[in-house]
């Protein structure tokens, strides 16, 4: 099922919902955004882009069938490119369907423990069977390239999911998901998800992905959280990542490094006034390169319209170094009127070879309501690095309207 069929069972679901004798509920948000900036390629651009969020429910008599959709159109003003545009989901979501299935037909992104994807297919959700529930999905591969979606032929996903239900302080999953390219498989991936939670004041969590063609681990988190009051949350994890590439890319011949890295972080919530948090990343790249990220940074509110945030980082190891910071305020000038604005300096390396070069960054905005369901907002900011000559103006208009 293509854009074009999707977008045809769109229109015929508003028809079937306008023949019906009760009335369906539509709601949805409208984002309509101009955007000036620096194309490194292209020069100066200036895009408009919509962004349209819909749902229609109360569809039918019993209220268990709805649709869902989101997408962009974006159109360059400047370079002659013409529009371009993006269907991310649109779906039926029928609920309770015998009882006991919940099944979304059409576009759909679908995320599991092994991987994400897009499909044109199908999505059945089975109710709790004893304490388990289980997901099957299947359909064609959606890819979005710069100028629209690049599938083709021979592009399909197939996924199952078993999940445990009913346990308040345990979560668990177990998915498989496999990917063909061209009729070949092309990813075929075993994940799993798990969340335990400890005297109310400790939480496990783990994930990890195997690939099944590659025959290795590529994605290992492991991570615990320690509440020893509600205003203090202090974490530790640990990070493994190895590159594996669809079985039909060149990229799949070559040899990689495996990354690991290990996390530790504070944070402080004393209060809506003030809050801080501190952390440290050690960094693994193989063949004995690492690095060392430092990090801090606080939330102020001197006073009640006024909230300031500063943080700082500071890194150096296989990639260079980074000294550097953040800073922004905004301010509440009523329930309407919000002004913002903030910099970012860094001083950076690339490596010891070479002087120590600057990136800045400035910008101004605000945000106001000009009714319950509409807001405009705009931002402005100007970029000096050693990519421009002197520096990048670029800016984002945004007018927002719910129904």
């Amino acid at each position: 099922m293509g854009t074009k069929g999707l977008i045809r069972l769109l229109l015929l679901s508003f028809l079937l919902t306008a023949s019906t004798a009760w009335s369906a509920e539509i709601h949805g948000k409208s984002s309509t955004q101009l955007l000036w900036f620096s194309d490194f390629y292209g020069g100066r651009q200036v895009d408009l882009a919509e962004y349209l969020r819909l749902s229609v429910t109360n569809v039918d008599k019993d209220g268990k069938v709805a649709i869902y959709g989101y997408g962009r159109g974006t159109q360059d003003l400047n370079n002659g490119e013409g529009g371009n545009g993006r269907l991310y989901f649109l779906y039926v979501d029928y609920r309770d369907m015998f009882d006991k299935l919940n099944v979304k037909l059409g576009r759909k992104f679908v995320n599991l423990s092994a991987g994400s994807v897009i499909i044109d297919g199908v999505q059945v959700d089975t109710k709790p069977i004893g304490p388990v529930a289980f997901s099957v999905l299947g359909g064609r591969d959606v890819v979005f390239g710069i100028d629209g979606e690049i599938g083709h032929e021979g592009n399909y996903d197939l996924g199952m999911a078993a999940y445990l239900t009913g346990f308040k302080k345990t979560d668990l999953d177990v998915s498989w998901l496999r990917k063909w390219d061209a009729g070949d498989v092309s990813r075929d991936i075993m994940g799993a998800s798990a969340k335990q939670y400890l005297l109310d004041s400790v939480k496990l969590y783990g994930n990890a992905r195997y690939d099944l063609t590659a025959e290795v681990f590529n994605e290992v988190l492991g991570g615990v959280k320690y509440f020893p009051t509600g205003k203090l949350v202090l974490t530790g994890e640990w990070y493994q990542s190895y590159p594996t590439f669809d079985t039909v890319s060149i990229y799949s011949v070559f040899a990689v490094n495996r990354y690991q890295e290990a996390v530790f972080r504070a944070d402080y919530f004393h209060s809506e006034k003030f809050a801080l948090h501190v952390g440290y990343t050690r960094q693994d790249f193989g063949d004995d390169s690492n690095g060392d990220v430092y990090e801090a940074g606080c939330m102020l509110r001197p006073i009640d319209p006024v909230t300031v945030n500063l943080s700082y980082d500071k890194s150096h190891g296989v990639d260079g170094s980074l000294d550097g910071g953040i800073f922004d305020v905004t301010y509440d000038l009523n329930k309407e009127l919000q002004l913002a604005g903030g910099l970012t300096y860094d001083v950076y390396q690339r490596d010891n070879m070479t002087n120590d070069k600057t990136a800045q960054k400035y910008w101004l905005g605000g945000r106001y309501r000009l009714a319950k369901n509409m807001q405009a907002s705009l931002r402005i900011e100007d970029d000096v690095n050693t990519s421009y000559r002197s520096s990048n103006v670029q800016g984002r208009f945004i007018f927002d309207y719910e129904f």
